[in-house]
């Protein structure tokens, strides 16, 4: 090690302006802050969506609708989706597990089975929820229906 190959750490040293440090800087005076305004002060900081002073647009557009916090979202599944299912696969069971397989469903929907379509034969349907046409069909055909 010489004098003539000394150098700082790696990341000790930092080549930013300096600011406020006289006129002969050429960055004294106000800083690189310009003259007045809001961004000029100590402290200021920009509020989410500011907007220059114009009206900013969450305070523009129109609160309106409800929406409650204790809305259970089902995934609904039809009838004839359900019989497709049978048919390719030759069920006579459908559960949760079953239609979460076929890629109908994700492991943490809650699922409704809806009215829509036929069914030709007899199946044990396991679901979080049925709607009354779906219960209807179900069990004409001598299926069986079963809630969680």
């Amino acid at each position: 090690m010489n004098l003539n190959n000394l150098k700082p750490a790696t990341g000790s040293t930092h080549h930013g302006k300096r600011i406020g440090r006289g006129q002969g800087s050429g960055h004294g005076g106000t800083s690189t802050r310009g003259h007045n305004g809001a961004q000029s002060r100590s402290g200021y900081s920009r509020k989410q969506g500011f907007e220059g002073g114009q009206m900013p647009l969450q305070r523009r557009l129109p609160k309106f609708g409800f929406t409650s916090r204790n809305r259970v979202e089902y995934r609904g599944i039809n009838l004839c989706d359900i019989e497709e299912l049978v048919i390719a696969n030759s069920l006579t069971v459908v559960s949760i597990e079953t239609l979460i397989e076929s890629g109908l469903a994700s492991k943490n929907d809650k699922i409704k089975i809806m009215g829509k379509g036929t069914l030709t034969k007899a199946i044990e349907i396991t679901a979080n929820a049925f709607t009354k046409s779906a219960i209807v069909a179900i069990e004409a055909l001598g299926g069986k229906v079963t809630k969680l």
